[in-house]
């Protein structure tokens, strides 16, 4: 019949699989590439290239003791970058909606344990970010 499509065949093995352990691990790769993007704010996209991004991606919904781990040997200084930088990206970059999973909410937690946490920096969070979760996560996961 005209303007009848044929049928689009898939075979089995040409699908992938989703192995819901599949679980990306934050690697010394990630870190540098938040270091550095860290310290370019004002760039568009932090001065990281497309795969360093696409990179970057997958860590913004990690759990929370991936980032306490991280954060562990860095000082207040930095981790206070990370958090501007993981802000401004989830922002900017679609690739990086967080919601309640974002690191920001890890990240000042230990800032706040260590008593570092910038008296300002939420309302810097909550003028750069729409994410409502920020800074403090979400109330379900704090009961």
């Amino acid at each position: 019949m005209p303007g009848r499509r044929a049928p689009i065949l898939v075979r089995v093995s040409d699908v992938g699989t989703w192995d819901p352990g599949d679980r990306v691990a934050l690697s010394a790769r990630h870190l540098e590439c938040v270091r550095r993007g860290s310290k370019r704010l004002e760039d568009a996209n932090f001065g990281l290239d497309g795969a360093e991004l696409e990179l970057l991606a997958p860590v913004m919904s990690l759990e929370a003791d991936q980032w306490d781990a991280a954060a562990r040997n860095e000082d207040a200084v930095e981790l206070v970058a990370w958090i501007r930088f993981f802000t401004l990206a989830e922002a900017r970059l679609p690739a990086f909606d967080a919601g309640a999973k974002s690191p920001v909410i890890p990240l000042a937690r230990v800032l706040r344990e260590r008593g570092a946490y910038p008296a300002e920096l939420t309302a810097w969070i909550r003028a750069h970010s729409d994410n409502r979760f920020l800074p403090h996560g979400s109330l379900l996961d704090r009961l």
